[in-house]
């Protein structure tokens, strides 16, 4: 299975990518929401773990441009970010995520809360 990583701190996406790899997944990492839109559309993940926060593009404006391109609606997008504030949850499924993971992560129980959504 290929998961998308779309997450600007370098240490998020080394972790992120460990707990995958270490569990079988394919990795594609971009650390811009415009080249994450970019690799999404050219290398059709299963899924993308979505950061809120990112530098020029926003993680809901990117949910909302990756589910206008037709071969990525259905694909499962989890926002995984440190908002957690009243409506950030909500916001997020509006703009198009279909699930919502806080950080910080749990590297225990990652992988069992990804798996719910896909």
């Amino acid at each position: 299975m290929k998961i998308q990583i779309i997450e600007d701190n370098i240490q998020n996406m080394y972790m992120l990518t460990y707990l995958l790899e270490s569990h079988d997944y394919t990795v594609i990492q971009s650390f811009t929401g415009k080249d994450g839109i970019e690799k999404a559309r050219s290398e059709m993940p299963d899924a993308i773990l979505l950061d809120i926060q990112l530098p020029e593009m926003d993680g809901y404006a990117v949910a909302r441009a990756l589910r206008a391109i037709e071969g990525l609606k259905r694909i499962p997008i989890i926002a995984v970010t440190s908002y957690a504030m009243t409506g950030d949850k909500e916001k997020a499924f509006e703009s198009g995520a279909t699930g919502y993971i806080e950080k910080p992560i749990d590297p225990d129980t990652f992988i069992t809360q990804m798996k719910t959504y896909l």
